[in-house]
């Protein structure tokens, strides 16, 4: 029998928990039988709701009792010295101890990247872990890296990035040789910010990258490149222009098939084509965004995640742990000659 991958699932985080998140897990389990989920927070809140399912393997789903939340609106450094007995401080110490290979949460934001940081640690030679969520493209989907964990980042950072998305698609999502790109505002190499002038040079004669140039925002939906790279401010207005226009057009053409007797004929008629195209396009259907860099491995979810994130989220860890993209990774990143002097 395979060894099971144990997921400490944040089930206090969230405006949706701790419903969507148990129902997420229990999904989760149904699922996939090499899935092991610790459900962390509030014991009673937590065994209440699970009295709604029955036909799960209860060797596969526990409880570990945290009484404290951190809230979305509380300072995280602060949160997470305070706060030793919250839900993601207790789930990010059982990946931190190895009785968990990982923590996924739809809460704060800013309290997972610095829990993660703080308590699960980075891998040595690792800079900064950015935040990189799926996006879906015309051609299936790309890796957004960063989107939200460093707003100021270095030229060495992002070719770190660059670096670890690489490692990421080809493992993860099956992708040989993965195009990696730099966002830019036009593809010529001398366009850019002061960040992006200098970084494109570096990403240009990095030999364990498929550094394919720059990409504007406009091609990233066509999937021409795997990888994205940017700091956090920019890959975050990306993501979530990207979120935003995909829910309004979603909303206008269910709108507009509903105007006229005609129109909702031909609805019936493209129903079934046009559910499956814009399942294709729902960014629940990808998972979380791992924080790539750590020890051991941190999956955020959006804050209104529902069951079918959660679910895909905790499905996302074992693909991540069978193919060891820890160890991958470590052998990516070569350790400056200032952190060993350190």
């Amino acid at each position: 029998m395979a060894e099971l991958v144990h997921v400490a699932l944040d089930a206090m985080g969230g405006d949706n928990a701790p419903g969507e998140i148990i129902k997420g897990a229990m999904d989760a389990v149904l699922a996939e039988p090499r899935v092991k989920v610790s459900l962390v927070g509030q014991e009673a809140v937590i065994k209440k709701e699970l009295e709604k399912y029955t036909a799960y393997d209860k060797d596969r789903v526990s409880i570990v009792n945290a009484t404290e939340i951190i809230e979305m609106a509380e300072p995280p450094v602060m949160a997470i010295r305070r706060k030793k007995d919250s839900s993601i401080v207790k789930a990010l110490n059982l990946v931190k101890s190895g009785e968990a290979d990982a923590f996924v949460s739809a809460g704060s934001t800013g309290a997972v990247l610095v829990g993660g940081q703080v308590i699960v640690g980075r891998i040595k030679g690792v800079e900064r872990p950015p935040l990189a969520p799926m996006i879906p493209t015309e051609k299936g989907v790309s890796l957004l890296i960063d989107c939200g964990a460093n707003v100021d980042a270095r030229p060495s950072h992002l070719v770190q990035f660059a670096k670890m998305g690489s490692v990421y698609m080809e493992n993860v999502m099956g992708i040989p040789n993965p195009k990696v790109a730099i966002v830019n505002i036009g593809a010529e190499e001398e366009k850019g910010n002061a960040l992006v002038k200098e970084t494109f040079p570096i990403l240009k004669n990095t030999p364990e990258i498929n550094f394919i140039g720059s990409i504007e925002a406009r091609d990233i939906p066509k999937g021409l490149a795997d990888v994205i790279v940017c700091e956090a401010f920019v890959g975050n207005v990306i993501l979530k222009l990207y979120e935003g226009v995909g829910a309004t057009l979603i909303s206008k053409v269910k709108a507009g098939m509903m105007t006229s007797l005609r129109s909702k004929i031909g609805a019936l008629l493209v129903k079934p084509a046009l559910k499956k195209t814009l399942k294709s396009f729902d960014v629940e259907e990808y998972g979380g965004a791992p924080l790539l860099g750590l020890k051991g491995l941190v999956v955020k979810t959006h804050g209104s995640s529902k069951a079918i994130e959660i679910r895909n989220t905790v499905l996302q860890c074992v693909t991540f742990k069978e193919q060891n993209i820890n160890e991958k990774i470590k052998q990516t990143i070569t350790v400056p000659t200032e952190t060993v002097e350190e």
